[in-house]
């Protein structure tokens, strides 16, 4: 009886640990946000931050991107050819692309990338007490810090995104026409026919939504850190560990909102 007990505390403490959790991870983001509503605003910051998430990290999204275009191509072809059905192709090729592999595929990398950096930044100057020296200079280290950086994650992944949609259906192009024999002409059109403007709309609203997620998790688990350079480490895989979890959750819940009728 008492390892039943033993065992239903345990359960307790864990869903009391991530609820409190995620109400704090809730609080953090909301005054982070806040904090975009009312001046000042430190525009050098979120220019720094928007080409650490823009302009570096896009030659791991364009080559991810055109290399998955090339293998979706491949892929269809293979199955396709079973029931004669090649002329989907295309349109399979842009709307998983347009859709779904874009926003996932470029929020994956850039958590990786991004999110890990900022987790270790923030949490090198947690522990080395910069961000509590913020506040003996009269400034807001959530204005300073998480502000400048939530609002570059908004804007600039589905940037990324864009980037990523035309990649990849341009490796699939050129895999369907080079390697496939398909007419250029009746491959563009098709793929024209298949992709509809709330099909890149609501990619460009993932990459919001997931930038967001990236930058917030980055953010929240580097200002948390505890315990020297240990600490800023399982801060930084918590980071990336949470924001790769976090896209693919959300990717989810916003095709169900999206695509379900």
């Amino acid at each position: 009886m008492s390892r039943l007990f033993d065992l239903v505390a345990g359960l307790g403490r864990a869903v009391l640990a991530t609820v409190s959790g995620a109400g704090r991870l809730a609080l953090f983001a909301l005054i982070g946000l806040s904090h975009l509503l009312r001046p000042p605003f430190y525009w050098r910051n979120f220019a720094s931050a928007f080409f650490e998430f823009a302009f570096f990290s896009l030659p791991v999204v364009a080559l991810t991107a055109i290399f998955s275009g090339m293998v979706i191509a491949l892929q269809s072809y293979t199955g396709f050819s079973r029931f004669n059905a090649q002329s989907a192709i295309a349109g399979i090729v842009v709307l998983s692309v347009v859709r779904e592999l874009g926003p996932v595929l470029a929020g994956l990398m850039v958590a990786g990338r991004v999110g890990a950096a900022m987790a270790a930044e923030i949490g090198t100057m947690r522990v080395t007490d910069q961000i509590d020296a913020l506040g003996t200079l009269s400034t807001d280290p959530m204005k300073y810090l998480v502000a400048p950086r939530l609002l570059a994650g908004i804007l600039a992944l589905p940037l990324l995104v864009v980037v990523a949609d035309i990649l990849g259906v341009l490796g699939g192009f050129v895999v369907s026409t080079v390697k496939l024999g398909f007419s250029p002409s009746a491959y563009i059109a098709s793929t024209f026919s298949f992709v509809q403007p709330i099909d890149v709309t609501v990619g460009l609203a993932k990459a919001a939504a997931f930038g967001f997620l990236i930058a917030l998790m980055g953010c929240y688990n580097g200002y948390n850190s505890r315990g020297g350079a240990q600490g800023v480490g399982a801060s930084t895989t918590a980071a990336v560990v949470a924001a790769s979890i976090l896209v693919l959750c959300f990717d989810y819940v916003l095709t169900e909102m999206f695509f379900s009728r």
